[in-house]
């Protein structure tokens, strides 16, 4: 046996030790992906998976006043008012979590994501994402919805989204009813990471058919993230944060 021989069987004897070794550890959820560090983009969800037994609180709050044409006197839009959110999130099994989600305006959301498919025995990453969202503290206007997040981590660096989206009863105001009152939306967005704590964030959420009230949501911002907390500030054509 040459020593050039030898040296192959080395390489790749070692290569076949790592590679369970590297998928373990791609496995363990409660390890965190630097290119995946929230549950969410800005609005859509991401691939991210919660250990089981274990939770998340997530905060927001979105100003509804424009920036455009603002100044000095409603302090650029910020005397306009603000939607706060409040959300709960929990792993209930192992690459599943539910969560519960309630905007200011006493809409409610419902949902449930679970892991299909892992990066790393393929190339892309691919969970299922159900919900349901009540208005009027989740007494009126039901707007269930069924989708996949489909993404792709590229090293540390950044993580690519695409995610197609059925969202029934999209127009929740009963006198405007229409005759296909429903929406399939194709989310596209993108994390960067551009220091070792700081990203950048930007999604887009076209609406491919049904319902099409307004412009195409868009949004961008840039966060940080400090131990196991993420602060984001985003800017958006629109302050809905839930799927209808």
């Amino acid at each position: 046996m040459t020593r050039s021989l030898v040296r192959l069987l080395a390489v790749s004897a070692l290569a076949l030790c790592l590679a369970p070794a590297a998928y373990a550890h791609d496995d363990d959820d409660s390890v965190l992906k630097p290119a995946e560090p929230d549950f969410t983009l800005i609005n859509l969800p991401t691939a991210m998976r919660l250990p089981v037994n274990k939770s998340s609180f997530r905060v927001t709050h979105r100003f509804e006043g424009p920036l455009k044409g603002s100044g000095l006197s409603d302090l650029f839009g910020l005397d306009e008012g603000a939607q706060i959110g409040l959300e709960y999130r929990y792993g209930i099994i192992k690459g599943g979590q539910i969560g519960f989600y309630r905007v200011s305006d006493k809409t409610i959301d419902l949902f449930a994501d679970y892991s299909v498919l892992r990066q790393g025995k393929s190339p892309v990453e691919v969970s299922a994402a159900l919900a349901i969202e009540g208005t009027n503290n989740f007494k009126d206007s039901y707007s269930p919805s069924i989708g996949a997040v489909i993404s792709r981590r590229i090293g540390d660096a950044a993580a690519l989204y695409v995610e197609p989206t059925w969202i029934n009863n999209t127009n929740t105001l009963p006198k405007e009813v229409v005759d296909h009152n429903d929406s399939v939306t194709m989310g596209i967005g993108a994390r960067v990471r551009i220091r070792p704590t700081v990203y950048i964030v930007a999604e887009v959420i076209p609406r491919l058919s049904g319902y099409k009230p307004n412009s195409n949501q868009a949004s961008f911002g840039i966060e940080k993230r400090a131990g196991g907390h993420m602060f984001q500030l985003n800017f958006s054509n629109g302050h809905g944060s839930t799927p209808a």
